[in-house]
Order: C-alpha cells, then structure tokens, then sequence
C-alpha cells in the first residue's frame, strides 16, 4: 500500500503537455484526453495482465497509458467530421483483430445533415458505439474501471447510423448498419451486415432512459451464428448531490448455425455517486455477469462465467480539467476463474488502482 501511495505522489507531480483547444466559433476545434494508471491486482498474476475479460486497465504492477487521444473536430451546420488517433493499453487489447494502421483509429466518422428544418443525420464511419452508459473516455464515466458489463460489451463501432432528435430534445433515435460486433473490419468469410437501433428519452436534465439493441453474427459465414442483445439503463440525478444509474443487459446467440437453441448471457448493474465537495465525489458499483456457456466471456469451466462484483470510487479534482481517481474493486466467481501469481485458480480477486486524467 505504501508503494501505491508513492506512486499516486509521483503522478501528481507529473506535468502534462497540453495543446491549446479552439475556444472561438471557428468550425474546426483540436481536443484531447490522457489517463495514466498504476493498478496493483493481489492475486498478482505472473504475466502482469489482468483476466482476459478485462480489456480497459488491463494491465498490472506498472505504471501506463490507458488511452491518450488527439481528436479534430469539423462541425458546420450542414457537416460533421471527427478524426481521433489514440494509443495506449486500450488500444492494444480492443483493438487486436485490427490490422495495420486501424489499429490506432479512436474515431474516424463524417456526417451529413439531411434535413434543413430537422434535426436528422447521416453518419458513417468508426464511431463510439451506441450500447451502454460507460465509454473508453475515463472522465465520462462514473468510476475509474469499467463495469464487466462495459467490458464485454462494444466500446466503438463501424458502419452507418441515421439519427433523429426532437425539436424539444427529449426524444433521439438511431437505426444502424454495422460491420459487427465492435470491429473495423469484419471477420474473414463474413457477408452480412449487423444491425442495432437506440432509443433516448430526456423527460427532464435529470433523467436519461435508453434502449439499444444489436442483431448480427460475428463469424464466417459456414459457421454463423446470430447474435440477439439488448442493453437498457436508466440515469438519474437525486438531490444535487446524489446520481444514480442501474442497467441491464441481455443476449442470446444461437449454438449452432441454423439452430433453434440458444445460449442466454445477462448482467445487471448498479452505480451511486455522491459529490459531498465541488471537489470531490465518491461512487459505489454494484454488478453482477453471468455467462453461463462462455458466449461472451470463455472460462472452460463446470458453471462458466458467473461473477459478482462491487468497488468503491473516490474522485478528486486537482484543475478544471485534471482529476485524480482512486478505486478499490472486488470479484467472486461460482468457478476459480482467477489465476494467481503460482499459476492456481482462484474464486476471487481484488485490485486496488490510481490514475490521473486530463483532458484539453
């Protein structure tokens, strides 16, 4: 723990370099976002990755980049045009099965506006994806980690998506066209498009309700299997000091091509937060995964993957723009799917981890 501690000093002591972003009218604007960790997992496990479910934070013992972006963005009032490259851990784990190049594209997107009276759009390209309420940008996020439901769920997404809001911005909505299940590009001897569809309602600032869903298959063709997901959640504000969101998300996919039967995966989740200072907030995460038959998250075990988890979050928020974060998670598995420092399985598993985020 002391060891921790040194760190956290150290990083506070770190600077950042930091481009200057537009602040005028001009169409163009240069952003960008970078978060170092340090992340200590007590089963220690020899090769100094976390689980293979883990795909942001995912690495050990060390001190790194999670991700850290330069984005450009070109808005008009009839075109839209994003282009992100980002390197760092999560970069390298979800966006392994990307070739070349792809492999740095954190947002390559254009969109059209279709209507001069209507909020209606067009876009196309790499995009955040339209599932969840956790994004790969740490500081959108209610807590340092990702929920398991984040994890095995898509971070981006490639295709097209039509969208509408209402003139009142209590209603927007999405169709899409996808090239699967977060991928740049498909799988080798895949054919077909994926689809999925998003629906947000804002009755108040203080609510947010959401829908969106994904049908597709995520194989070659001569082995398809169609994949059918739901993600719902609802996000709430509670007496200005208090926010609250409670999601869920459910999938099925067929077990083998053509078939009639499927294997289900579900996961609820449930996050607090409380500001008690202008500086400070604290969360509290509550979730549960259960992947029974390995469709999402491959154990080789009796009862798969079936985890619960809980961590707590305490945020601090050194700048405007430069927050240091803290959090301590558990999980317990029906299995022994956690593998220690001696190469044993183990049922559960605990980390503790620091950062520091800015984003300009």
């Amino acid at each position: 723990m002391k060891s921790m501690i040194m760190l956290s000093a150290v990083m506070l002591g770190a600077t950042a370099c930091v481009f200057a972003q537009n602040t005028g009218k001009e169409p163009l604007t240069i952003s960008g976002y970078a978060e170092m960790y340090y992340q200590q997992d007590f089963n220690n496990p020899r090769s100094n990755t976390r689980p293979g479910f883990v795909y942001s934070h995912h690495r050990n013992n060390e001190v790194n980049l999670n991700l850290g972006f330069i984005k450009a963005n070109y808005q008009t009032e009839k075109q839209r045009t994003n282009l992100a490259l980002a390197v760092g851990t999560y970069m390298n784990s979800n966006y392994v099965a990307e070739e070349g190049v792809l492999k740095n594209i954190f947002e390559a997107n254009i969109g059209v506006k279709l209507s001069k009276k209507r909020d209606l759009w067009l876009d196309a390209g790499v995009m955040p994806s339209h599932i969840g309420f956790e994004s790969a940008i740490g500081t959108d996020c209610f807590t340092l980690t990702r929920s398991v439901l984040a994890d095995n769920s898509p971070y981006f997404e490639t295709g097209a998506k039509l969208s509408y809001r209402t003139q009142n911005d209590k209603w927007n909505m999405a169709v899409l066209v996808l090239n699967s299940w977060q991928r740049i590009q498909r799988v080798e001897g895949n054919s077909t498009p994926a689809f999925g569809h998003q629906l947000t309602f804002r009755p108040s600032d203080k609510v947010t309700l959401n829908s969106s869903s994904f049908i597709g298959n995520d194989m070659p063709d001569d082995e398809s299997r169609m994949r059918y997901f739901h993600n719902l959640y609802g996000q709430f504000e509670l007496h200005g000091k208090f926010a609250l969101i409670a999601g869920f998300d459910i999938g099925a996919q067929q077990k083998e091509k053509g078939g009639s039967n499927y294997n289900v995966w579900y996961t609820p989740v449930l996050i607090i937060k409380y500001f008690p200072t202008e500086k400070v907030n604290i969360a509290a995460r509550g979730e549960y995964y259960n992947d029974r038959n390995g469709v999402i998250i491959a154990t080789g075990t009796e009862n798969g993957f079936q985890t619960f988890g809980a961590s707590l979050n305490v945020d601090y928020q050194i700048l405007t723009n430069l927050v240091w974060r803290t959090e301590v998670k558990r999980l317990n598995s029906k299995d022994a799917v956690f593998i220690n420092t001696d190469d044993v399985a183990k049922k559960s598993n605990a980390i503790a981890i620091t950062s520091l985020a800015v984003h300009f």
